[in-house]
């Protein structure tokens, strides 16, 4: 039986979205589905237990942390692969399905879907900055961008807890080199980009926040990180079509890096910026309970 973690922070407009896709058709004693709801001001708890049906748990903790919630849910899991998924992240059970037969078939220690970018909606300049992103090796890392990492029993044993840094998902990948993460390219994961270049802006410091953190506190875990991005990057700029996106996705980069700089310099290591506009647009899609 395989075992999958969400941790959820204040999640109500999406909870109910992501659990809908994970459990529908699940056949009893498949799969255990564990919400970990932490710090929620919010009814993401109920919208959580409305799945109770379908096999999932809800654990409730007042501490506002995703990897304090991802400890708690990995101590309450008992199958293996174990799934780590992004609260706002939809990923359908066959997929899930997939990924744990693939493990299991090449004795995988670690796997991720490929990231399915949802961009309804979203400013053009967040368009070009991901036409220029999902070009790159970075977003075929193995584990990244998809909202999802998976981990064998023995791929687990490669750290003891979650460290409390903001960057859980860099953590992880790190501790495998490149050839022993796998992209499953077959199955996919749909991530809701940020609608406005302000909360892409927001998103990004965020990300170079966790990574600079993750420098400081574990610099020997990069020698795992894999291909760099400098040659498709320069690549991609000696082509005219292409030069507003890489300046738009170069733009938001050199902004994100001073931001996130700033920030970790002055001690403000309790960063929380994430998109809320895709959070907003979810509210009005239903999904119903398990």
């Amino acid at each position: 039986m395989r075992s999958i973690i969400i941790p959820a922070h204040n999640e109500e407009a999406v909870i109910a979205r992501g659990l809908a896709a994970l459990t529908a058709g699940a056949a009893d004693g498949e799969q255990e589905v564990i919400v970990v709801c932490n710090g929620c001001t919010d009814a993401t708890a109920d919208a959580a237990r409305a799945f109770e049906s379908a096999g999932v748990t809800v654990i409730e903790t007042t501490v506002a942390s995703k990897t304090h919630a991802l400890n708690l849910g990995d101590r309450a899991a008992s199958g293996f692969p174990r799934f780590f998924v992004d609260a706002d992240v939809v990923i359908p059970r066959e997929s899930v399905a997939v990924i744990a037969k693939y493990m299991a078939e090449h004795d995988t220690l670690a796997a991720a879907p490929a990231a399915q970018m949802d961009l309804a909606g979203c400013d053009r300049l967040v368009r070009w900055y991901y036409d220029v992103d999902l070009r790159l090796p970075s977003s075929r890392y193995g584990i990244g961008c998809a909202g999802v990492y998976v981990l064998s029993e023995k791929g687990r044993r490669r750290f003891d807890e979650f460290p409390p840094i903001v960057a859980d998902d860099a953590f992880v990948r790190l501790q495998f080199r490149p050839e022993e993460r796998v992209r499953i390219a077959s199955v996919s994961s749909v991530v809701a980009a940020p609608r406005t270049f302000r909360e892409l802006i927001a998103v990004m410091t965020r990300v170079h926040f966790g990574n600079t953190e993750l420098r400081k506190r574990a610099p020997h875990l990069w020698e795992n990180n894999g291909e760099g991005n400098r040659k498709t990057l320069l690549g991609l700029a000696k082509r005219p079509a292409m030069w507003p996106k890489v300046a738009t996705y170069s733009w938001v980069k050199i902004v994100a890096r001073l931001r996130s700089h700033w920030r970790y310099t002055r001690a403000r290591h309790t960063i929380w910026e994430r998109d809320e506009t895709a959070r907003r647009a979810a509210a009005a899609v239903p999904a119903e309970g398990g």
